[in-house]
């Protein structure tokens, strides 16, 4: 690639633009939480029945896993900074659209259309922030660029539920056009025009492969957490989306120029930050879809107070960040990723012993601790995933790694949906109604999860990714 390590940047601004990249990560993801809140609204609006607007969600999750796999390739041609900006300004644009449409049917191609500025917004603001940050000071880039995925989902109910309740649900939707307006600004003026002179040829068939896989087995997962779908049809798009898979990573592999770079798949720790982290994703993705449910239908609170309770997560997510540079230097990732990661097992299972009866401390206390130990396992796993990935191989990686993560984030709805129906089953009664009993079941299977997760980082050397840790060299200063 032509771009160096500093090109993406002008005036050597990296703090600026990992921050700008954060901003338009927050505001993608608050997007996708916030809305949940305003679903009885929206169906009143466009005369319907709530759960007919689930299609407006799905549409989006689908579109991100058909357009993320060629924002590599896009990017590379255009140049980073183009595309970035052009991503927040589709972003923005489908923003107001859905905000002034008027049935469903509007709603939904908003949606989609939103959903290809957010893929290519989401895997190009990072790899501009990982083409300009030096191994060194990595750990602190990813953190800081971690925290929306784990924050907007958090913030996203209680917010959404003040201005579902004091405005109208059209405003969830306006108040992307400052933040997009001024993301654009600060990107055309801080982003590299830059681009790789040697561009590749387009890879049709690697698209429709990695489309129809990406489609495939997103929507089949969601359809799966659906009470009024049949397990047989759901696992015939699971098994076209499995199948679609391995031929598009026999082709990926064997072409002279895929739309997606797997070469990564050679270095053993970003492998581990994929597998074992795309499990981990997964079983914290539940959590903003279970929590909220449990607190509302399990435990008869309204919308308001299972929002302010859920802030606890937000406040364990910030306190982690002050502290997570110097964990990894005292103790480095294997350490961290294997004691941690069984730790935060441990806080999603402890979700199964909350009653209706429990008390508000015990609950905020259980709620903070949970975000503290997630948000140190988020931000060393994306950090491991990119320490020993030569610049070169960034743009590939870098979009591998968003297409799995936003996969498996939106894998997570669906296993909590999926945790329920089992629930339900085993209790013997419709799915369509829950009790407490179900949560603590769905609790413990996606708390299973994570410990499935652990076992992968079992195979790492003790020194993995200490250049970007300082592990070794902090306890030899010692």
């Amino acid at each position: 690639m032509s771009t160096s390590s500093s090109g993406s940047v002008r005036h050597g601004s990296t703090t600026l633009v990992t921050s700008l990249v954060a901003a338009a990560f927050f505001m993608e993801n608050l997007d996708g939480s916030i809305i949940a809140t305003a679903l009885p609204q929206m169906a009143q609006s466009f005369h319907i029945r709530p759960v007919e607007l689930s299609i407006g969600i799905t549409s989006y999750l689908l579109t991100l896993a058909v357009f993320i796999p060629i924002s590599g390739w896009i990017a590379d041609r255009v140049g980073v900074r183009n595309v970035f900006t052009a991503a927040l300004a589709i972003f923005t644009g489908a923003s107001i659209l859905c905000g002034l449409t008027g049935n469903l049917v509007e709603f939904t191609g908003a949606r989609i259309l939103q959903g290809i500025g957010g893929a290519m917004m989401v895997p190009v603001g990072r790899l501009a922030v990982l083409r300009v940050t030096p191994k060194e000071q990595l750990v602190r880039a990813i953190s800081v660029i971690t925290w929306p995925g784990l924050v907007a989902p958090v913030l996203g109910p209680p917010l959404g539920g003040f201005i579902t309740t004091y405005f109208t649900w059209r405003w969830i939707f306006y108040l992307n056009l400052p933040l997009g307006l001024i993301g654009m600004a600060l990107a055309w003026r801080f982003l590299s025009a830059e681009r790789d002179t040697a561009s590749r040829p387009f890879d049709l068939l690697g698209f429709v492969l990695t489309g129809v896989a990406g489609t495939s087995v997103m929507y089949a997962m969601e359809a799966i957490g659906r009470a009024d779908t049949s397990w047989h049809s759901s696992l015939v798009f699971l098994v076209v989306g499995f199948v679609a898979c391995a031929v598009a990573w026999f082709h990926l592999r064997r072409t002279a120029h895929p739309m997606i770079d797997v070469s990564a798949f050679r270095i053993k720790t970003f492998v581990v930050a994929i597998s074992g982290g795309s499990l981990f994703r997964i079983s914290i993705g539940a959590v903003p879809f279970l929590l909220p449910l449990m607190f509302q239908v399990g435990f008869g609170m309204n919308p308001f107070q299972s929002g302010l309770l859920t802030l606890a997560v937000f406040a364990g997510n910030l306190s982690t960040k002050l502290v997570t540079t110097q964990i990894l230097q005292r103790f480095g990732f294997r350490t961290v990723l294997v004691y941690n990661g069984a730790f935060a097992a441990v806080t999603l299972a402890s979700m199964s012993l909350l009653r209706p009866t429990t008390g508000y401390g015990w609950i905020l206390g259980a709620l903070f601790v949970s975000g503290v130990a997630r948000s140190l396992q988020f931000t060393a796993i994306n950090t491991l995933g990119f320490a020993d990935v030569p610049k070169p191989q960034m743009s590939g990686a870098s979009t591998l790694s968003s297409t799995m993560s936003q996969m498996t984030m939106g894998m997570g709805v669906a296993a909590g949906a999926i945790a329920l129906r089992i629930a339900s089953w085993w209790h013997g009664h419709d799915a369509q109604t829950l009790v407490p009993a179900d949560f603590s079941i769905a609790f413990l299977m996606v708390a299973a999860l994570s410990v499935i997760a652990i076992f992968d980082v079992f195979t790492l050397a003790p020194d993995a990714g200490e250049h970007v840790s300082g592990h070794r060299r902090s306890v030899g200063k010692s």
